[in-house]
């Protein structure tokens, strides 16, 4: 079993998510008031255990007598909620930390948000926390709900309904206000939710806590999340594998792609491969599903409950028109997502299932028909789930009002109940859609078709955008453990390694580089380019001088000794001009090879995801066209491979109007070596290789430029 790294045993966090026994520190009985609202909602929803209002200025919070302070309290409560100002909370989490409560939930808000005092004192209650053994949510929270109990530990209305055996949702959002509107979201669809959690400062737990514990919740099936900033991203990545191995999809919306990569003095990859992108990759690759707005993230939850048999590529869109046809064929290659071959030849059972006038494609245009022959929906689907080419249905039907959805829809449930068999369930995917947003769908046909599992959209657009979201067309392989690669001369290297010292550390395992000399001296130079052969590029070198041709410091195609001479001098001079600072080791001297395609790879070991790869189309103007990808340790060469066929430029690799295909096998070894170097030297904090030329199949890559960052040794 992986190690989750759990800070807080499954114990103590139930007496946070499963209470018994709940003290409400700053209880009233005005309405409005937090304390009030949250004694309301625990009444409302019918909570059987123990509450303990407190309140030194009240005698009695309605039926209940009231505390007048934490000291008042029987040693043990499960969980205290703190609706007080800010100023009292530390004192209070100090006092119930005696008291030995179990857990906390600080509603204030003013800690680490509101600069360094604040971020003190939440520190302050982070501290007597872990001391403590006590479990604290918060602060700056809008506490949680527990569905699954009927127990709403929360300050807004909430309105608790069981999941009752139903697959459902587990909602962690560290912000309080959306998982709120997550939660009227999928209330709205019917869609059943366990437990719904807050984080919001994680002073003392943190998202992935809360995920650890879903993951082992029987009444949890999907974790839908709203992450800003993962704090410990490791443990992230371990508890999203354990998601996949146990079988329950994580659905994440991560705002932040616009946020600033972090900056890099010296490589491209730094300034490329920012915080976004890179977590991005690291999850991606534990099988966690990425939302882009919190519409598509209550998509792709609904259909992970509503749809539990596995999807997989080709989706089949069942249609009413031929302008519908088209848009779905645009849409679909847009998106990348795969749709089912069907013809007249291929498809028998949907050839004798239509009319004659009717062509088998896919998406399928019955036309009107319908109208007039409803049994052509239950024929034409029973041919499609019987067709194991199919990996999911779409019915994507124009609803118009509910005279036409009494004409229509029986005959689609009697396909649905027919395919469903005995057992009542689904074993392929089918999702309906409507055309026409706003149509007058009557309630209880969509309440029959989600009691079918079969999920009901508005609209069929936002439905081929989750099934490619789920990865439909490209679901991760699994990760791969990393043999270790070892580099011994790195131990003596530390700071910015210049290229030519690059190249002799990296050239041991293999790296392809042009052959070429070092020369410290005018006359070295000259010599060593006689000894090459011309013609010769000369390249400044100094571990100050990261990006050489911004600074004059790379000259081409030296035809002989005396151009070889005068280059030393204009590339001194032109150096000096750039940043008179810069003092030159020397040059390096490499032979001219032939033209190819210009890529980058280059990576980084992150401090707090770790080792990551990126890779792609190069040269000096990587950064501004940013056609690249990354990559992990745990890939291998056939994953990167695929991968590369994503690239926006992909096809100039597989060869683009006559040119040869590139060896792109030769490329994806390249990038899985490196990338088991990060994982094995966490010393290595960068590196960059641009241009590497790609040549024609068989012909292998080449690394013109290189460029190390290493950490000095411990002392």
């Amino acid at each position: 079993m992986l190690d989750t790294g759990a800070r807080f045993s499954r114990e103590a966090l139930a007496r946070l998510l499963r209470p018994k026994s709940i003290a409400v520190v700053g209880a009233s009985d005005k309405p409005g008031a937090l304390g009030a609202t949250l004694i309301t909602n625990l009444d409302r929803a019918g909570f059987a255990g123990t509450i303990y209002p407190i309140n030194p200025k009240r005698d009695a919070i309605g039926a209940r007598p009231c505390l007048t302070s934490v000291a008042d309290l029987p040693p043990g409560v499960d969980v205290a909620v703190l609706a007080i100002p800010r100023p009292a909370v530390i004192d209070t989490v100090r006092a119930l930390a005696e008291r030995g409560v179990g857990a906390a939930i600080v509603f204030s808000a003013g800690f680490a948000e509101d600069g360094p005092q604040g971020l003190a004192e939440q520190a302050e209650i982070a501290r007597i926390a872990h001391e403590a053994g006590m479990v604290i949510e918060g602060p700056n929270c809008l506490g949680l709900v527990n569905h699954v109990d009927k127990i709403p530990l929360t300050f807004v209305e909430a309105f608790c309904e069981p999941p009752a055996g139903r697959r459902a949702v587990g909602v962690v959002s560290q912000s309080g206000a959306m998982a709120a509107v997550l939660g009227t979201v999928l209330i709205a669809r019917a869609v059943p939710t366990s437990f719904s959690v807050s984080t919001g400062n994680e002073a003392g737990s943190g998202v992935e806590d809360y995920v650890d514990w879903l993951i082992d919740d029987p009444d949890t099936h999907v974790i839908a999340m709203i992450v800003e900033q993962f704090r410990q991203p490791a443990r992230f990545v371990a508890a999203a594998a354990r998601a996949r191995l146990a079988g329950k999809p994580i659905v994440l919306l991560h705002p932040g792609t616009s946020s600033a990569a972090r900056e890099s003095a010296a490589t491209h990859t730094g300034a490329m491969a920012g915080d976004y992108p890179l977590m991005r990759a690291k999850v991606a690759r534990q099988g966690v599903i990425f939302a882009d707005t919190l519409q598509e993230l209550g998509d792709v939850a609904e259909l992970l409950v509503r749809c539990p048999a596995l999807l997989r590529p080709d989706v089949a869109v069942l249609g009413e028109s031929g302008a519908f046809k088209a848009m779905v064929l645009d849409q679909a290659e847009r998106l990348g997502l795969p749709l089912t071959v069907l013809d007249n030849d291929n498809a028998p059972a949907l050839r004798a299932a239509l009319p004659a006038f009717v062509p088998v494609s896919n998406p399928l245009d019955i036309t009107a028909q319908g109208l007039s022959q409803p049994s052509i929906y239950t024929e034409v689907l029973t041919a499609l789930f019987g067709d194991d080419r199919v990996g999911a249905i779409v019915a994507a039907i124009i609803q118009s009002d509910p005279t036409t959805a009494d004409i229509k829809v029986p005959a689609i449930l009697a396909a649905i109940d027919r395919a469903a068999g005995e057992g009542g369930t689904l074993t392929k995917p089918m999702i309906f859609a409507g055309l026409d947003e706003g149509a007058r769908m009557p309630e209880h046909y969509i309440a029959a078709l989600r009691a079918r599992g079969v999920p009901w959209f508005a609209t069929t657009e936002r439905v081929l955008r989750a099934l490619t979201l789920l990865g439909v067309a490209c679901a991760p392989s699994d990760p791969v453990h990393p043999a270790p690669l070892d580099l011994p001369a790195l131990a003596d290297a530390a700071g910015v390694i210049p290229e030519y010292r690059a190249k002799a550390l990296l050239a041991p395992l293999g790296v392809a580089f042009p052959r070429g000399a070092f020369a410290a001296s005018r006359s070295a130079a000259v010599a060593a380019a006689h000894a090459l052969g011309f013609p010769v590029a000369m390249k400044a070198q100094a571990s100050t001088l990261s990006h050489k041709s911004d600074a004059g410091g790379v000259i081409l195609n030296l035809a002989d000794a005396e151009a070889t001479g005068a280059a030393w001098d204009r590339m001194h001079a032109a150096v000096a001009a750039y940043d008179a600072t810069i003092v030159l080791d020397g040059v390096l001297i490499e032979a001219m090879g032939p033209r190819g395609t210009e890529m980058i790879v280059g990576g980084r070991n992150d401090p707090e995801w770790g080792a990551v790869v990126l890779a792609g189309f190069g040269g000096v103007t990587a950064e501004i066209l940013s056609d690249v990808r990354l990559y992990t340790p745990d890939m291998t060469e056939q994953d990167v491979i695929a991968d590369l066929g994503k690239l926006k430029s992909a096809a100039l690799l597989a060869g683009w109007r006559g040119a040869p295909a590139l060896d792109v096998p030769a490329l994806a070894a390249l990038i899985v070596k490196m990338a088991r170097l990060l994982h094995s030297e966490p010393r290595l904090v960068e590196f960059d290789l641009n241009p590497v030329i790609i040549y024609p199949a068989g012909q292998g890559i080449i690394a013109l430029d290189a460029l190390m960052v290493v950490q000095p040794q411990p002392a």
